[in-house]
């Protein structure tokens, strides 16, 4: 016999996803895309040449607003206090997380677990710190980003449930 399962909530697979380990993951990419070169995507655990990556900063619930204090490309957005099915992530780097290096590529992960050996609390991962990646939410190729430890770089993302 068939039960009428109801509509499950966007908001509670946002609320699900905030509650675990999110990093912002940054990575060196490829050289020739710089000259518009194309390739494959990376798979869903993986980036084509991590440098590392942080922790979130500042994960919240939002809502879509024309005047709304969150301002990405994708829209104006007001913080809510209630979960919605859009989560907003402020990802801010120190001024030495990778301070020279070229960034070509940023990915979102949801469940990076760290070795053992690594620090309580550390919010900066190498690569070699990792004992798994988790899962890749969003994935985005930027344009070469040249690092340098006067700036501290921040990246904010909304993404919709």
């Amino acid at each position: 016999r068939l039960r009428k399962v109801k509509k499950f909530s966007c908001a509670a697979v946002a609320a699900s996803i905030k509650a675990q380990p999110i990093h912002l993951a940054w990575g060196s990419g490829l050289p020739d895309w710089d000259t518009g070169g194309e390739s494959e995507l990376p798979s869903t655990s993986d980036m084509t040449a991590e440098v590392g990556r942080r922790r979130v900063t500042q994960p919240l619930f939002c809502t879509p607003d024309p005047a709304g204090e969150i301002v990405v490309s994708e829209g104006r957005f007001t913080v809510s206090t209630e979960p919605t099915n859009y989560l907003y992530l402020r990802f801010a780097y120190d001024f030495h997380d990778a301070p020279d290096a070229t960034i070509r590529e940023l990915g979102v992960f949801i469940g990076t677990v760290a070795k053992s050996t690594t620090p309580v609390g550390q919010d900066y991962l190498l690569p070699e710190d990792i004992k798994a990646p988790g899962t890749l939410l969003v994935y985005e190729r930027i344009q070469k980003l040249v690092r340098s430890p006067q700036i501290r770089q921040q990246f904010e993302f909304v993404v919709q449930f």
